[in-house]
Parts: C-alpha cells; structure tokens; sequence
C-alpha cells in the first residue's frame, strides 16, 4: 500500500456547553442517556468492552456499528472505536472545563481517501448528533 492510500482524514466537531463536565460526562457514557442523542447502544464506559451501535437495518446493511472502548479518563476523554462498512475508525471525545461550562472536542479519525461517502456522513451526522446532545443538556433532568 502506498503512503498516499495509508493516510486518512479526521472528522472534527466541537462545541461549547453551559454545563458541568459531570453532566456532559454522564450524557457520553450511560447508555440510555447516549441513546437519546447518539444511537441505541450497550455501551459501559470500561476499557476493553465490546459494545455495538444499533440504527434500523437497511437492504444492503444490518444497522450494526461495531465498537470497543479504549480510553475512559471520567470527565476528560473518552474514546472507542467505531467500525462499520468498512470504515474502521476511532472516536474521541475530549472534555474541557471552561469558565462557563464544558468545551467537547469530537475527532473521528480512519477515513481513508477513498471513503469520501463515509467522511461526508461522519461531518453531517456528528453536527446532527451534537445537536441532539445539546438538546438533550440544556432540556431536563440530567
């Protein structure tokens, strides 16, 4: 394999929060509370643990995204993999306590060059998933 087809691209999304980094925290990594934003999920913030993404399966896939835990440092970084359609990739999320809140830092790294239809999606689907997450802070009882 060349260098030019080893070398991949990185998602970016970032946001601030006027929220605590606990709360943001606990939005990341309680499964029932990553569902409402994210996508259903067995996940458990524990280093090593396999868990899978689950959207409604389509014709040509069964909707499952695999995935495993590789970094939990409570309220600074957590990061998994996220493996699906032949896109294997990583996830990190990097928590920031600022003077009004919480800055994350969203980077999913692993698109090669010829996967330009998953970094498209990757770009739209984590500002839309950011979204959801800001939604989900800034409504309730979390």
């Amino acid at each position: 394999m060349s260098e030019a087809e080893q070398q991949t691209r990185s998602v970016i999304v970032e946001r601030d929060f006027p929220h605590p980094p606990a709360k943001v925290w606990r939005a990341l990594t309680e499964s029932q509370l990553l569902a409402q934003w994210l996508i259903k999920n067995n996940f458990a913030p524990e280093v090593g643990r396999k868990f899978q993404f689950r959207l409604d399966p389509m014709p040509q896939w069964d909707g499952v995204i695999e995935c495993e835990v590789l970094v939990v440092e409570p309220m600074k970084q957590l990061s998994y993999t996220w493996c699906a359609l032949g896109l294997n990739s990583v996830v990190i999320l990097t928590l920031t306590e600022t003077g009004t809140g919480t800055h994350l830092k969203m980077e999913q790294s692993g698109f090669r060059s010829d996967q330009q239809q998953a970094y498209g999606g990757a770009k739209y689907g984590w500002n839309n998933f950011m979204n959801g997450l800001e939604r989900l802070l800034d409504g309730g009882d979390l």
